[in-house]
C-alpha cells in the first residue's frame, strides 16, 4: 500500500475530531539511522540511532504536527491560519496552508530567523511580518488576534499539533520493535518533547513496551526550563530553540520527570561541535538546534551522569542543515583555487 502520511498510517491512534479533512504532503516515515562511528566517538559499546526529521517535506519535524493542525482547520473551513515562529513552524505552516488553499500569516522576531527558513515561508506564499521583539512577543500577539478574529492558530499550543508530532515516537518503536532506553532531543517551545512522551506512553499502554528516559537539551543562552524562570532576551546560535518562555514548558518538565530523565543546557560551542560531528562522522547535516540532542548526550556521558554501555539511544535531529547554511558558510575560508591543469590538481591534493 502506498504511504499516505502520518494521519493515514496512525489514524486509529490520533485524537482528531470527526470533521478533520486530511491535508498532507506525505510527511513522516523519516529514517532511523544507525550511527556506529558516532557511538564509537562517544565511547562505544552502545546502540546509537539518529531520527532524521530533516527529511520531512519542508525540512523539519514541524510537518508532523502541521498536517494535523491544518487538517482539523480545513475541516472547519477555516480560510486563514497564523503562527509565531523562529523559522521552521513558519515554513511548515505556509506549505500546508498552500496545500489546503488557505492564507497563511507568519510573525517572526525581527532579525532572528535564519534566511533558509524565512525563504521557505515566502516561497510558500505566506504573509511574513517582523515583530519588533522576541518570539514570545510574537506568540502573545497571535494568541490575541485569534481570540478576536476567525483565524486558526497553528503554533504548538494547538492540541492537534501534539497529536501529529507524537507519531515520531510511534515510528521509532515500530522501527526498533521497542522504545529506546534514552531519547535525546532539543527543547525550545517544548511541544516536541511533550509530544514524544505522549506517543511513547500511548504505545506503552497499547503494546506493553518499555518507556524511555528523556534528555531534553536547551542552549545556555535560552534555557528557561533549566534556570527555572523565563529568559527575557534569549540568545543562541541555535535559532530554532531561541525561546525564553516555552509555551509547553511545564508539560516538558513533567515529561522529563515522569520518564526518569532531565532537561539540561549546553553551550553554543558544544552545539556547533556536535553539528560538525554529525556531518563528518555520519554524513548527516542538521541545523544547529538539531545538534543539541547530541551535544547534551556527549555532555552527560563525559560528566559521568549517563552510562551508555549496553543502552539503546536515539537522538532526534529536528531540522535539515539547509535550514541555516550560513552557520557553516560564514566560518569557512574560500576554497583553494587551482588552474585547470593536472599537475596543479596533483599538487593541491597529493602534496
Amino acid at each position: 500500500m502506498p504511504y499516505g502520511g502520518v494521519l493515514e498510517r496512525y489514524s486509529a491512534l490520533l485524537d482528531l475530531p470527526a470533521h478533520t479533512r486530511p491535508v498532507t504532503l506525505l510527511e513522516g516515515n523519516t529514517p532511523l539511522i544507525p550511527a556506529r562511528r558516532l557511538a564509537n566517538a562517544l565511547g562505544g559499546d552502545f546502540e546509537l540511532y539518529i531520527k532524521y526529521e530533516g527529511l520531512n517535506p519542508t525540512g523539519s519535524f514541524k510537518d508532523r504536527g502541521m498536517t494535523a493542525a491544518l487538517s482539523e482547520a480545513a475541516g472547519r473551513r477555516v480560510q486563514t491560519v497564523i503562527c509565531a515562529s523562529t523559522g521552521n513552524t513558519a515554513a511548515s505552516a505556509a506549505a500546508y496552508a498552500a496545500r489546503a488553499g488557505m492564507k497563511s500569516i507568519v510573525l517572526i522576531p525581527q532579525g532572528k530567523v535564519a534566511a533558509g527558513k524565512l525563504a521557505g515561508a515566502i516561497a510558500y506564499g505566506a504573509q511574513v511580518l517582523q515583530v519588533e521583539g522576541s518570539f514570545d512577543d510574537a506568540l502573545r500577539l497571535v494568541v490575541a488576534i485569534c481570540e478576536k478574529h476567525p483565524i486558526a492558530l497553528v503554533n504548538s499550543i494547538n492540541p492537534y499539533r501534539i497529536e501529529g508530532q507524537k507519531t515520531a515516537a510511534f515510528e521509532i518503536c515500530d522501527a526498533l520493535g521497542r522504545a529506546p532506553d534514552w531519547l535525546c532531543l532539543p527543547v525550545g517551545n517544548a511541544g516536541n518533547i511533550t509530544a514524544y512522551w505522549a506517543g511513547f506512553k500511548q504505545y506503552h499502554h497499547r503494546h506493553a513496551l518499555n518507556l524511555p528516559r528523556l534528555l531534553g537539551v536547551q542552549a545556555q543562552g535560552a534555557a528557561p526550563l533549566v534556570l527555572g524562570h523565563p529568559v527575557e532576551h534569549p540568545e543562541t546560535v541555535a535559532t530554532a530553540i531561541r525561546i525564553g518562555r516555552p509555551a509547553r514548558g511545564q508539560q516538558a518538565l513533567q515529561a522529563a520527570k515522569e520518564s526518569g530523565g532531565r532537561i539540561i543546557a549546553v553551550s553554543d560551542d558544544a552545539i556547533l561541535h556536535a553539528q560538525r560531528q554529525l556531518a563528518a562522522l555520519e554524513g548527516i547535516w542538521v541545523e544547529p538546534a538539531s545538534a543539541a540532542g547530541l551535544a547534551g548526550l556527549a555532555h552527560e556521558i563525559a560528566s559521568g551522569r549517563l552510562d551508555p554501555r549496553g543502552q539503546s539511544i536515539v537522538i532526534v535531529c529536528t531540522g535539515h542543515g539547509l535550514k541555516d547554511p550560513d552557520i557553516i558558510t560564514n566560518l569557512i575560508p574560500e576554497p583553494l583555487r587551482v588552474p585547470p591543469e593536472l599537475h596543479a590538481l596533483e599538487k593541491a591534493i597529493l602534496s
